[in-house]
């Protein structure tokens, strides 16, 4: 089999991951990259779950929610990481069909379920500074649960239909996808048959998912302004914005590279632009999180203290911050 020249007009056979083409030299140096960043999400994001099951002081509905985005991000990652240090090692990105189907599926399913938790944070923090007093009564434990597993099946269902549809499209040109790991857009441009309705329904649940949880956030975001602006003391708003200040760095980091992945010109002149943006996305953020919410989060930068060190120093809060955290 020469790669890139099937001419079977099926889904049978292996496709190739082109991933990042050059010289022996880059590939050894982007393995090493790819593979300590890796570990350091995975070990990271471990950690802050750790932290939280230890500390009965952040076991709090904003930090379950943490530890369901630090959960999500170590599979999220991965579900391509892996494949692609397999590729960079053995310089051969051969994956069949069924693989590929299964890769796009879990992350796009992962990445949209991102998308759900982070507008379900943001709720969390607008009920927290803009009804403190019924906060608690208000964001129940059972209430948490459910908007955690109401984002993880919305983001697994959301996939579906895109996956079955193509499931459906032929392939008789190059099986080479230009990127390093299955991502849709790359991947479809290669079929001989009608594309259009796996285009529609990526673009149609793309449209749904970031658009509803960026208006969730926004609008919630919007009201956290309003209020800490309110605040009359400049300790008070500081104290106030603490809060949300890990979160909203986060959602400016992922939101900010979905601009750049949505907005371009033209499907075929940007694989490249997408396959560089995606990094950030796959690889950059994930490890990023854990470190943004230990350095700008003062209870988890405690916790890590106390677990580091052996002994539990609380800090001093005001009551109505208790109950909001």
């Amino acid at each position: 089999m020469v790669w890139g020249r099937s001419q079977n007009l099926s889904t049978q056979g292996q496709f190739v991951l082109l991933g990042f083409p050059g010289p022996r030299g880059l590939q050894v140096g982007l393995f090493l990259l790819f593979l300590v960043r890796y570990a350091l999400t995975v070990a990271g994001n471990l950690a802050i779950i750790t932290l939280v099951r230890a500390h009965r002081h952040l076991q709090t509905p904003m930090y379950f929610f943490l530890c369901n985005l630090s959960f999500l991000e170590i599979w999220f990652t991965t579900a391509c990481v892996p494949k692609t240090l397999a590729t960079f090692a053995s310089q051969s990105g051969a994956i069949s069909f069924a693989g590929c189907v299964a890769q796009m599926y879990f992350v796009f399913s992962l990445g949209c379920t991102e998308y759900f938790l982070l507008a379900a944070m943001a709720y969390d923090r607008y009920l927290a500074i803009c009804l403190p007093l019924c906060y608690g009564s208000i964001m129940t434990p059972s209430l948490s649960a459910h908007l955690a597993l109401g984002s993880w099946l919305c983001g697994f269902s959301a996939i579906t239909v895109p996956a079955a549809l193509i499931t459906r499209l032929s392939f008789c040109g190059s099986r080479i996808i230009n990127h390093f790991f299955c991502d849709i857009t790359p991947w479809i441009v290669l079929s001989c048959s009608d594309r259009r309705p796996v285009e529609l329904a990526s673009f149609g649940i793309a449209f749904c998912v970031i658009l509803g949880s960026c208006f969730i956030t926004l609008v919630s975001y919007a009201y956290i302004i309003v209020t800490i602006v309110g605040i009359p003391s400049a300790q008070g708003r500081g104290r106030a914005f603490s809060t949300c200040s890990s979160h909203l760095t986060v959602v400016l980091i992922w939101y900010g590279s979905t601009v750049f992945l949505h907005v371009r010109t033209s499907v075929e002149s940007s694989l490249d632009l997408t396959k560089a943006i995606t990094v950030l996305n796959t690889i950059i953020t994930p490890v990023l999180n854990p470190f943004i919410y230990t350095l700008r989060n003062k209870d988890v930068k405690e916790a890590l203290q106390s677990w580091m060190w052996g002994k539990w120093a609380p800090g001093d809060h005001s009551a109505q911050l208790k109950m909001a955290l």
